[in-house]
């Protein structure tokens, strides 16, 4: 059984009834007895108080730099906006979070010698429909926490038992609570098979898939195996670029003959690839040199918030006292999670993995044969036009252009993005 990192040792990890009394676990510590072969053990999670502590004293000492020479965000997150988070930060309770979290059950198994956590509800609905959700960087399971109890208990929320899912939702390996891989090797292609033992362990015959950002890449991929089981898959960042758009993206000479959707598509994945990819080039590249957001939880905020320009500009408004569609807590929420996991590193390496053992363009279509759901949101990366999506997914049974919603579509549109789930899998209910 592979072990959890050492940042884990004042954790309390809580088993099941079966290997309980093979262990102790007293308060402040994290004892784990050997356990067998496909053991799904429980799970919860406390901070110490002297973490915690520590927290607020590195954010009060922080060291800052000097004010952006330009009036707008191009030469990254501003100082304004990370000094408000910063304030805010002051106020923060992280045992709000901590409680709600907890409320969900989640649990721990080992597969392919890593310790994976997830979090499984299931449906009190006796025909709920089965799904893996799956999130990227710099997300989370914090990111699907609000839609939890509307997939599991639609009738609570206004709709029909016939729209009830029994929930899994796994941290990748590296994020969160799951095992840091102590080897290279633990690309998307690798998550993706451990997925499907993962539903296969939890008894699922019959599960659909969703995914955004690295999670739509894992997703993509358990398609493209095609695992015993798995109906189709939903994405909210779908890899539907045509090889003559890379092309043309590459030379800097857009096409002339391009919809006024794929214009804007182009537009962005253009913009994209000139401004918004420093992160991913450094993680790609060097993730381990990457010691100062280990070591600063303001390092570590801001390097998480310059994702992309549309979600950084969403989260600087929320700093700023806007409504949006994630609060300044649901930032600080997600932050907290890498920094109390000591993750930023092992999070990043995921980006190395998928360099050097390559599986294909980021967006380039992969040939799925199985059936395929898009939820195009309007300030994702790029917001993939109906015409690259029915080229890219022959069996493509959904496709919906939400009215708002960006990178973090769960997070941030719960609603819109449950009912997306409950129209683009119903065809798929309907035939089991």
């Amino acid at each position: 059984m592979s072990t959890l990192s050492p940042s884990f040792t004042r954790r309390t990890l809580l088993v099941t009834a079966a290997a309980a009394g093979a262990i102790s676990a007293l308060p402040g510590t994290l004892a784990v007895a050997k356990s067998e072969d496909n053991e799904i053990r429980s799970f919860k999670f406390s901070a110490t108080d002297a973490e915690l502590s520590d927290l607020r004293r590195r954010v009060a000492a922080t060291r800052w730099p000097d004010r952006e020479t330009v009036p707008d965000d191009t030469q990254g997150v501003r100082l304004d906006t990370i000094q408000k988070l910063a304030k805010h930060w002051r106020g923060y309770d992280w045992r709000k979070t901590e409680a709600r979290l907890n409320s969900f059950p989640q649990f721990m198994t080992e597969i392919d010698g890593l310790d994976i956590h997830f979090i499984h509800v299931r449906s009190k609905h006796e025909n709920a429909l089965p799904i893996i959700i799956t999130h990227g960087w710099p997300g989370s399971v914090i990111e699907q926490l609000k839609i939890i109890k509307p997939l599991t208990d639609p009738t609570a929320y206004g709709g029909s038992e016939s729209d009830a899912f029994h929930v899994v939702i796994p941290s990748l390996p590296g994020y969160g609570f799951s095992g840091k891989p102590k080897q290279p090797g633990w690309n998307p292609p690798r998550i993706a098979k451990a997925w499907a033992v993962l539903m296969q362990r939890l008894g699922y015959t019959k599960y659909v898939a969703q995914g955004g950002d690295w999670g739509n890449a894992v997703t993509e991929l358990m398609a493209v195996q095609e695992p015993s089981g798995l109906l189709g898959i939903h994405t909210n960042m779908a890899a539907t670029v045509p090889a003559e758009i890379s092309k043309a993206l590459a030379a800097g000479a857009p096409p002339t003959n391009l919809s006024p959707d794929e214009k804007r598509a182009y537009d962005q994945l253009d913009d994209f690839n000139k401004n918004g990819l420093g992160y991913a080039i450094e993680m790609n590249n060097r993730p381990q040199t990457l010691y100062g957001i280990v070591d600063s939880p303001i390092g570590l905020a801001a390097w998480m918030l310059d994702h992309d320009i549309r979600s950084y500009q969403m989260i600087a408004r929320s700093f700023d006292g806007q409504k949006e569609g994630l609060t300044p807590d649901d930032v600080l929420d997600n932050v907290m999670l890498y920094w109390l996991t000591n993750t930023a590193t092992s999070s990043a390496r995921l980006y190395w993995d998928n360099a050097h053992f390559p599986t294909g363009g980021f967006f380039d279509p992969r040939g799925i044969k199985i059936p395929v759901a898009v939820s195009a949101f309007p300030d994702e990366i790029y917001q993939a036009p109906r015409s690259w999506a029915e080229k890219a997914y022959p069996k493509l049974i959904f496709y919906n252009r939400p009215p708002k919603g960006g990178h973090f579509a769960a997070w941030e549109q719960p609603e819109l993005f449950v009912a997306d789930l409950n129209t683009a899998f119903k065809t798929l209910r309907d035939a089991t």
